[in-house]
């Protein structure tokens, strides 16, 4: 059984990271903001929570108190493409 609900759970962390993909595409503009929010705190302590937050609060992105496994992927992915673009220059 342990091997359905892991698939289960897979399936909507896809189907939720598909929905934020679309909503990405649909307003281009949240891809530079969650970068810029990003760079502002990726270095403190709750990184992850801070920058939750300001993007919930300053786009249509709603990522909850609580992170689901794809909250937290997008927002490891999204530390992980500002540290790449800054080890580029």
């Amino acid at each position: 059984m342990r091997n359905v609900s892991d698939l289960k759970n897979k399936e909507r962390v896809i189907e939720e990271l598909l929905r934020f993909t679309r909503k990405v595409l649909a307003e281009p503009q949240i891809c530079e903001q969650a970068k810029a929010i990003a760079r502002k705190h990726m270095d403190a302590e709750h990184a992850n929570q801070l920058i939750a937050e300001e993007l919930s609060g300053k786009t249509s992105v709603r990522i909850p108190l609580e992170h689901s496994e794809a909250d937290t992927l997008f927002l490891d992915l999204l530390k992980d493409v500002v540290r790449d673009e800054t080890a580029l220059y």
